[in-house]
């Protein structure tokens, strides 16, 4: 394995921190802006944090949650069964609070976070406004559930989603970078991955992820095998294709934030691949998607 692997995968378990299963801030990847944790809690168990000098969102991965914060606002977050199952509710909170999570049956949560500069008042995100798109065609089909884009959900800095690859296609294709602040056209972006993949036949999946060196920052170059649990970090560089392997979809959460005024998810396709795009009208959408609907109501 490369030393570019080694610094920008980390392998599930790697990263682990007291309660956290994952816990990638600032200062562990090397940049100024983009968090995320993973806590597992068994029934009845609850967790306490500061938001410090960052906005979070309480994202259930599996299970359901309370939130509640020190300026009084509690959140009862329904969850889901797993990342395959469903869109989730979730629970913004500000820099500069008290958060307590209660997982009543247990479960499995994300943080997503980024240093931001606006304290924002504490929010309740229900599953039924959740946009979910479905992006490309043929084999470069997807899911998007946009729980936390841009121009859904207002954050000071940050940026979430989550995507889902059915088995055998490709997702964050063409390449794409957004690594540098050219307005109107690119965003500067540090940018997150953490991987479920989905069992089948009694049997764990696995995907693959690429990032390639652009010319800019640290040069990161990824060739990895991931698995559930792992995470890529993304500072710069062309990053795709996120590979699902046949036979088990893939999950993936994206948590981005940079130094922008604008908050905004601007891309610049890689130019040897951009041109797949313009194929996707030829193709149907892949007939599997989607895995799932927001609840009735869903903003789309």
């Amino acid at each position: 394995m490369s030393a570019e692997n080694t610094e920008f995968h980390v392998k599930a378990g790697r990263a682990a921190d007291g309660p956290y299963a994952l816990d990638i801030d600032p200062e562990r990847a090397g940049w100024g802006y983009s968090s995320l944790r993973v806590l597992d809690l068994p029934p009845g168990a609850g967790h306490s944090f500061a938001t410090g000098d960052s906005e979070w969102i309480v994202l259930p991965l599996s299970g359901g949650c309370t939130v509640r914060t020190d300026d009084g606002e509690i959140f009862e977050l329904a969850g889901r069964e797993s990342v395959f199952s469903g869109v989730t509710d979730f629970a913004y909170v500000p820099r500069d609070a008290h958060v307590q999570i209660a997982a009543g049956a247990g479960g499995r949560f994300a943080l997503t976070g980024a240093r931001c500069t606006r304290r924002l008042p504490a929010r309740y995100g229900p599953a039924s406004a959740v946009p979910v798109e479905l992006r490309g065609t043929g084999t470069c089909s997807r899911q998007v559930n946009n729980f936390a884009a841009a121009d859904v959900f207002e954050a000071d800095k940050l940026i979430a989603v989550e995507v889902l690859t059915p088995g055998g296609n490709w997702s964050s294709y063409p390449p794409h970078k957004h690594d540098e602040c050219r307005p109107g056209e690119e965003s500067e972006l540090e940018e997150i991955y953490y991987f479920e993949i989905e069992s089948a036949h009694g049997t764990a999946g696995v995907g693959y992820q690429r990032v390639t060196p652009s010319g800019r920052g640290r040069g990161t170059e990824v060739l990895a095998e991931v698995r559930s649990g792992d995470a890529v970090l993304i500072p710069d560089g062309w990053h795709g294709p996120s590979i699902a392997a046949p036979g088990h979809a893939m999950y993936y959460l994206n948590v981005m934030a940079g130094p922008g005024d604008e908050r905004a998810w601007l891309i610049c396709d890689h130019p040897d691949h951009g041109w797949i795009r313009a194929t996707w009208p030829e193709q149907p959408v892949d007939p599997r998607l989607p895995l799932y609907e927001a609840p009735a109501g869903a903003a789309r």
